[in-house]
This record gives structure tokens, C-alpha cells and sequence, in this order.
């Protein structure tokens, strides 16, 4: 997709209000409501008047806006477009979107799953029963990020060049087709975290409806659940890579080991969990609530011994149980979140 054509598509896109406009329309609307049905006292009609004015939305005035009118302005938005390709991992997000732009384009959306050694034999499985059980238009292609030095020198901004090569690869995609824009499935609390693939995607930019509709992730899952979505509780996911620390290379061998720990606990019937990858050690993070389960002393004993035949030397149980992005706990003030 050029970028005149893009600029245009998402000219046309972010058409339909700002933020500020929408929520303020919103309540100017409830507003008249009121009025028709009459207010008590003059004092209650002039708070009402006061607050239609306001021009800054804090959170108070956000929650007014409920997650069914929020998809319905997704929808809205998607609708607008002629066609659209969304990147689909198979995270709930993701997913999502997926089945949004699939009910509001019908075959003029179509998903694409993007396979790399990053990306884990159960993620793609996860994709595949997602595709079945909603019947939305998908294809399967391959990206090379692993060819890329800046990737495999694995830095703090990895994700960006795994992104870099997403999208160029989904731009071609599109410019071969005809296909109008590329999307993907970044949300509102996303921006609370350091993400160098958001950057990646401005560059090329990739629209991003569930930011722009204002969805945060418990949202997401809500309206996954309504919808009969298999992804409305799949628990947090992120690509193998994100397994590595910072400064180690991203090879296929260590992608590979760190793939056959976490198959090791899933068949172990654990849940949400990541393998941390240091030289030959794993740090297994596991889910708070799945923490007492795991420090049983036969469990323990499974999974040290699990985790040893899958290749690695030494097993370690985090005290701190798993939490998205511990990796990035250097790069971040303390309590905000991150992406894995």
C-alpha cells in the first residue's frame, strides 16, 4: 500500500470523530434525554448544562461510555473501509479484531498469520481452531526477521524490526491485491508500556481500530465472550522471542528450547506462564493463583525434571510468580506494566 494511499485511508478512517467529539456527542445526547423527561429542579438542569460544555475527558466521563456502544463504533469504523487486511497472532486481540472487521466487511477482510520460529506450533493451532469456529478469511505466510542482524542482536527495541518485517511483508501483500489498508490489534492499555513495534507500525502506517474505538483489554474479553470468540479468556501471549534477555541473540536453537519448556508445563495443566530463558537456566514465571499448585514438592520435582528433559541444565521457580514483561522491568519506571 503507497503511502498517499494510506495517508488517504486513514484520513477517511479517523473520519468519524475524535475521541473528545464522540464522548462529548455522547453526552450531549443523554443530555436531551433528561430534558424531555424533565428534570427535578432547575439546579439539576444547570449541572447537566454545565457538564455538556466540558471539553477535557477524564476518566469519569470515559466510563459513560459502555463497551457494546464502543464495538458498535468499531464497527462503524471498519465498515468505512473498502477493504482491509488484519494482522492476526491469535491473541485475544488480535482476534478480535479479526472477527470484527469480518462481520463488518464480510470478504473484504481478510486476516493473515504471520509464521517465523518465533511463532510457537501452539499459537499457530490456537489460529487455526480460531479460523474454524468463526469462518473468517485467513491465509498463513511467512515473515524472515531472523535474517535481519538488528533482530537477532535482540537490543531493546526488537520488536521493532520483527514489526518492521510484518507489516512490510502485509504492505506488499496489500499492494499486490488491492487491498486498501493493513491493521492490527494494539489496544488502549497498550500505550502504558514501552512497545517498539508501535513505531514500526506508524511507519507504516498500520491503522489501529481498537485504539481508535478506545477498547482496553477487559473490554476486549467482554465482548469476545458475547460474541462466542474460543479467545475471549486465552491467557496473555507474546512471541517466543520475548523469552530472551535483552543483549542475548535470538537463534532458532534457543527459540526451540524455550518452545519445549512451555509445552512441558502446558501438558504439566498450567495455564498462564512463561519460560525465561538465561544461558542454560530456566526461569519459569508462573500465574499467582497457579503458584501454590506449582510449589507443591511432586510438582516442583515435574517440572524441574520436565524442563531438564526439554533441554535445559538448571530450573528455577520465580518467587514473584509471572507478570507481563519482566523482562522489561530495567527499561520501565516501577508499576507499569509490560508487554509479555
Amino acid at each position: 500500500m503507497g503511502k498517499a494511499a494510506a495517508q488517504k485511508t486513514r484520513g477517511r478512517y479517523n473520519g468519524w470523530g475524535t475521541r473528545r467529539e464522540r464522548l462529548r456527542d455522547m453526552f450531549v445526547g443523554r443530555l436531551q434525554e433528561k430534558r424531555q423527561h424533565g428534570c427535578r429542579t432547575p439546579k439539576e438542569l444547570r449541572i447537566l448544562t454545565a457538564m455538556s460544555s466540558l471539553i477535557h475527558i477524564q476518566a469519569q466521563d470515559e466510563s459513560r461510555v459502555s463497551a457494546g456502544e464502543k464495538e458498535t463504533l468499531l464497527l462503524a469504523a471498519l465498515g468505512k473501509l473498502r477493504s482491509v487486511i488484519v494482522a492476526l497472532s491469535g491473541g485475544a486481540d488480535s482476534a478480535y479484531l479479526a472477527w470484527a472487521a469480518h462481520q463488518a466487511l464480510g470478504a473484504r477482510a481478510i486476516s493473515v498469520t504471520a509464521l517465523s520460529p518465533s511463532f510457537s506450533a501452539h499459537d499457530r493451532t490456537m489460529v487455526e481452531e480460531f479460523v474454524r469456529s468463526t469462518g473468517v478469511r485467513h491465509e498463513f505466510l511467512e515473515t524472515h526477521e531472523m535474517e535481519n542482524p538488528a533482530y537477532r542482536a535482540n537490543a531493546a527495541d526488537r520488536c521493532y524490526f520483527c514489526k518492521d518485517e510484518l507489516f512490510a511483508v502485509l504492505d506488499e501483500l496489500a499492494r499486490a491485491r488491492g487491498i486498501a489498508a493493513v491493521a492490527y490489534g494494539v489496544n488502549a492499555d497498550d500505550s502504558l508500556d514501552f512497545r517498539p513495534g508501535h513505531r514500526a507500525a506508524s511507519e507504516h502506517q498500520v491503522l489501529a481500530p481498537l485504539l481508535d474505538a478506545e477498547l482496553c483489554k477487559a473490554e476486549i474479553r467482554e465482548l469476545s465472550q458475547r460474541a462466542g470468540l474460543p479467545t475471549w479468556d486465552r491467557p496473555a501471549s507474546a512471541c517466543l522471542a520475548s523469552r530472551i534477555p535483552y543483549g542475548t541473540e535470538v537463534t532458532p536453537e534457543r527459540l526451540s528450547l524455550v518452545e519445549q519448556g512451555e509445552a512441558a508445563l502446558r501438558d504439566l495443566g498450567f495455564r498462564q506462564f512463561r519460560v525465561r530463558l538465561h544461558d542454560q537456566l530456566a526461569r519459569v514465571e508462573i500465574a499467582p493463583e497457579e503458584m501454590p499448585r506449582a510449589l507443591q514438592p511432586e510438582m516442583a520435582a515435574a517440572i524441574a525434571v520436565r524442563l531438564r528433559a526439554s533441554g535445559f541444565a538448571y530450573v528455577a521457580l520465580d518467587l514473584q510468580g509471572y507478570r507481563q514483561g519482566s523482562l522489561n522491568e530495567g527499561l520501565r519506571p516501577a508499576g507499569s506494566q509490560g508487554a509479555d
